[in-house]
């Protein structure tokens, strides 16, 4: 259960720095970029997590995931005005996640919490969460590639270098 959390938290790190790296390819008038009115900015989206990640994360285990103070509906609305302000919401939204995990012991993890009135383990939870993020820094990683296009710095492994990566990486750890 101890590996769980540290995995919990070594997922969500993953997902915001993938998400930084993203969000820093793009020139600050891009981040507010849309396809069409219905769709939304990486600007937008970052409100989102952030209204999500204050909601879920503060007072955890004791109080209702969906905050009574939340506005939800204002989250996607074009509310974040630069790049300074993004990253600040950016910021705020991931530490209050990490203060959440970091303290959490084995024994709280089958605890029960609510998101919404429903109850949910903190496994659950946890997982319901990481899940969420993923498919949000998924659209924000696809967007600023959209926006790049040829310009894109690959996060991973790029196009058609799968070969030479895995060749490299067998080398690597062979002699580590």
């Amino acid at each position: 259960m101890k590996e769980f959390l540290s995995s919990a938290i070594n997922r969500f790190t993953y997902y915001r720095e993938l998400g930084l790296k993203a969000i820093n390819q793009l020139p600050e008038e891009k981040l507010f970029w849309q396809y069409n009115p219905e769709s939304n900015s990486i600007a937008i989206i970052v409100n989102h997590l952030h209204g999500n990640m204050l909601s879920r994360w503060t007072d955890f285990l004791h109080s209702d995931g969906e905050k009574s103070w939340r506005e939800r509906d204002a989250e996607f609305e074009n509310r974040i005005h630069d790049k300074k302000e993004l990253l600040q919401k950016w910021n705020e939204g991931w530490n209050c996640l990490f203060s959440a995990l970091q303290p959490l012991q084995v024994e709280d993890l089958n605890k029960k919490v609510k998101i919404r009135g429903e109850e949910h383990s903190v496994i659950d939870a946890i997982n319901r969460q990481l899940t969420h993020y993923a498919y949000h820094i998924g659209q924000i990683v696809f967007l600023a590639k959209m926006i790049k296009n040829a310009d894109w710095q690959s996060l991973s492994i790029p196009k058609g270098q799968s070969r030479a990566w895995n060749e490299a990486f067998r080398r690597k750890t062979e002699n580590a």
